[in-house]
């Protein structure tokens, strides 16, 4: 098989491409063996399966979250809304605890479902791929739910470097 050929463009020419895909936000939730509950941003989320129902999310391999979400057995993918920019901000930036005075609630894996979300996933950890910089995460949704007012809500955007709500066309 023919290898691919050396990038052509600069790192940052590649981000700033990147940047004009439109992607939803999510905040994944897990809980360490300790207790302690983790949980970051990430807008890397996509579909893969409907039978088996499958969802994948990408995370760097430097993050400090990194052993407990390749160790743990289950997580959830919480689907933000337009109105909850200040949780994408604080799972993305605060040191410390970022769950304290964050709403939620365990669900059946005892997992945290954030309080507000436009939807949750909660997923078993079926495997992982190292790719470059990052790890793949592939989970298989055992649950998954949206909020009762979802019709109305506008989801949480990110594109070229900005938030936004998404209207309709």
């Amino acid at each position: 098989m023919k290898r691919a050929s050396p990038p052509n463009f600069e790192e940052l020419a590649f981000k700033r491409a990147l940047g004009q895909f439109a992607t939803g936000v999510t905040v994944i939730t897990t809980r360490a063996p300790s207790g302690q509950l983790i949980g970051i941003t990430a807008s890397s989320f996509n579909s893969v399966s409907l039978n088996p129902p499958l969802v994948l999310w990408s995370l760097a391999t430097r993050s400090a979250s990194m052993p407990v979400f390749r160790s743990n057995s289950h997580y959830v993918v919480n689907v933000l809304a337009a109105s909850q920019l200040d949780l994408c901000k604080r799972f993305a930036t605060l040191k410390g605890d970022r769950f304290e005075g964050v709403s939620h609630a365990a669900g059946d894996s005892g997992m945290p479902v954030l309080d507000g979300a436009i939807a949750w996933f909660e997923c078993h950890n079926r495997s992982r791929y190292d790719e470059g910089d990052h790890v793949i995460f592939v989970g298989e949704v055992e649950r998954c739910g949206i909020h009762e007012d979802a019709a109305s809500m506008q989801p949480l955007v990110f594109q070229n470097g900005g938030f936004h709500g998404l209207d309709p066309i």
